[in-house]
């Protein structure tokens, strides 16, 4: 007897190696996805300039990148004693004005020796709502708590999206044009802008996306993150206690299908290797000096030896 609807996903033409270069940006559930690449040692780089949830935002913080456009003092503002930036996530902010400016100038030039490296660049969108500072009508990435009476709220439509995701390939092609895309729509329920509103928001980006698809690329290059979580994972257990994010277990789950589908058979194969070393690396001993501990950790250095003799990019 089964209890769940299995999506069908196609494997990724060009999969994920360990010889693969991956950037991801976008939502939280691009951070989780992240921690993953980050665990199984996948030379990944995630959100250089913090969780960013909505297309337009992305695109304007990869156009900085790729045309390497710095921030000016124009582009920053004093507020709760720290410096921030529309642009950007409350995580980069800073109290000193020189330091902020100076790190937001080097992520881009990081990012752009990044991105132009990327052989697999993944985008999870989290919502179609987005805020507008009204005072210079320009879309806010974070809006930094500042008192919500200096922003108007709108949704984007489908037209909108689709146009910003097309000048964000356009842009990112423009550097790389061997860059490989993937798409998916973070399982994060935005409860906060309404139930109805959720589910709208989420229909304008996967509208949106699958337009793209219809005329430069294929369903393969969309990851159905949040089709498994409303369909597979069809339960309340599987959310943290906020009844929004996905718990761990959702997590592991979302990413096995992931990594089943968009990563190398071989890869899948180190990185079993790589589980079984992390998991080794968290090992306490009761005994650290008796002989079957110092047995164990002989073995331990020399399967990562072994790996990274292999794979001279791989670092515990």
């Amino acid at each position: 007897m089964q209890f769940t609807t299995k999506i069908p996903i196609q494997k990724f033409q060009n999969p994920i190696t360990y010889e693969s270069k991956i950037m991801a940006l976008g939502s939280c559930f691009a951070e989780n996805m992240g921690k993953k690449f980050d665990y199984f040692k996948l030379q990944n780089t995630t959100n250089p300039f913090g969780i960013i949830f909505n297309p337009v935002s992305i695109e304007k913080v990869v156009n900085r990148i790729v045309n390497q456009i710095e921030f000016t003092e124009n582009d920053i503002f004093f507020y709760n004693d720290l410096w921030h930036c529309y642009e950007v996530h409350s995580e980069l902010s800073n109290p000193n004005k020189e330091d902020f400016l100076k790190l937001l100038n080097l992520s881009i030039f990081q990012s752009f020796n990044h991105l132009i490296q990327t052989t697999h660049l993944t985008i999870t969108y989290g919502t179609s709502w987005i805020y507008r500072n009204i005072e210079s009508n320009e879309i806010v990435a974070n809006c930094h708590k500042i008192p919500q009476k200096q922003f108007s709220k709108e949704i984007l439509s489908i037209e909108t999206i689709e146009k910003s995701i097309k000048n964000t390939i356009d842009l990112i092609q423009k550097v790389n044009p061997n860059c490989n895309f993937i798409f998916t729509v973070s399982p994060v329920r935005h409860i906060k802008d309404g139930f109805v509103e959720n589910q709208r928001s989420k229909s304008h980006l996967i509208s949106a996306i699958h337009s793209i698809h219809n005329s430069q690329f294929t369903i393969n290059n969309y990851f159905p993150s949040y089709e498994i979580m409303m369909d597979e994972l069809r339960d309340y257990r599987f959310y943290t206690s906020d009844m929004l994010h996905p718990n761990q277990v959702a997590i592991d789950y979302i990413w096995e299908r992931f990594s089943e589908n968009y990563i190398s058979d071989e890869s899948q194969k180190v990185m079993e290797e790589v589980d079984s070393i992390q998991k080794s690396l968290l090992h306490r001993s009761f005994n650290p000096n008796s002989e079957s501990h110092q047995k164990f950790l002989a073995n331990l250095n020399k399967k990562i030896n072994t790996l990274t003799s292999n794979y001279p990019q791989i670092e515990f």
